[in-house]
């Protein structure tokens, strides 16, 4: 067997064990795991806090572009746990990682149009799945 398909084979049985996946070798920047719910909580927020205001802007008619690439970006969010954490699918989970990167983008770009609130209060949330795609990355280049 080639050394990619083993590697392969390990990462699979030993993303299935939990405590496997802490042994795993870990990005350069990688944070201490009590951060992740107080970025997510105020990240969340803020993000709820932009559609509300964007819902509400009166600056546009048309603002179907900006419900679409909102909900796509959302149902990204929340399908990349599942298969990181769930799955255990590193390689998948890069690959919905960088289409949420790329939704949010288009959101923030179109909120921009409708209100510049909106648009700003989502930049936090760019930078942070950007970080987490580095993370992504890196999980799957190093193991």
């Amino acid at each position: 067997m080639s050394d990619e398909l083993n590697l392969y084979i390990y990462l699979n049985i030993c993303m299935f064990n939990s405590q496997c996946f802490h042994t795993l070798n870990k990005p350069f920047l990688n944070p201490p795991d009590w951060v992740f719910r107080p970025v997510w909580i105020i990240l969340y927020a803020t993000i709820l806090l932009s559609v509300v205001i964007y819902i509400f802007c009166k600056n546009m008619e048309n603002k179907t572009k900006g419900y679409i690439f909102f909900t796509l970006q959302i149902l990204l969010n929340i399908i990349w746990s599942p298969v990181f954490f769930g799955m255990k699918n590193i390689a998948l989970a890069l690959f919905i990682i960088i289409l949420l990167d790329i939704f949010v983008i288009l959101t923030i770009k179109e909120f921009f149009k409708s209100s510049k609130t909106a648009s700003a209060l989502l930049v936090p949330y760019l930078l942070w799945i950007i970080f987490a795609t580095y993370l992504n990355l890196s999980y799957l280049l190093l193991n």
